[in-house]
């Protein structure tokens, strides 16, 4: 006679009102930009937690500090485009990266962050939790910080 015994573990999922965000402070001085953002993509998702769960939005606040002062290796500053289109014939806007760094650097890390979250009803409200200073001073000094390496 056998018997088989079945050992069966429960994964339970948080509820929207169980999930606990933490802060997380990142200098940008002197990071590359990609390796920058996809750091800060997977904070802002979640799957850095042990309980992550994708149909939630269970990512944590980044503060990067210094968001001017990134690197970009070859001649990206140059060669590197961005588009846009205002639907109208046209219509299409071609800036690159040093155009843009000279107008709002912040928007170059909060684009390619965006760029990495996946495209769906979530991704606005993690790109919210997304501060991005060009200085070192920031007004969320009253919460607890934890450095973030990148």
């Amino acid at each position: 006679m056998i018997i088989f015994i079945v050992f069966t573990m429960k994964t339970k999922v948080k509820k929207p009102t169980e999930i606990e965000r933490a802060w997380y402070l990142v200098d940008a001085k002197s990071r590359i930009l990609g390796r920058l953002c996809s750091k800060i993509a997977t904070v802002l998702i979640g799957k850095h937690k042990p309980t992550y769960t994708p149909h939630l939005d269970c990512g944590d606040f980044v503060i990067v500090i210094n968001a001017d002062k990134f690197k970009v290796t070859g001649k990206k500053f140059r060669d590197k485009t961005y588009y846009s289109h205002s639907t109208y014939p046209g219509g299409l806007k071609a800036l690159s990266l040093g155009q843009i760094y000279l107008k709002t650097p912040e928007k170059i890390i909060y684009h390619g962050v965006s760029g990495m979250l996946p495209k769906n009803r979530l991704r606005t409200k993690r790109l919210k939790r997304l501060k991005l200073f060009c200085s070192e001073t920031h007004p969320y000094t009253h919460v607890a910080l934890k450095p973030l390496n990148v």
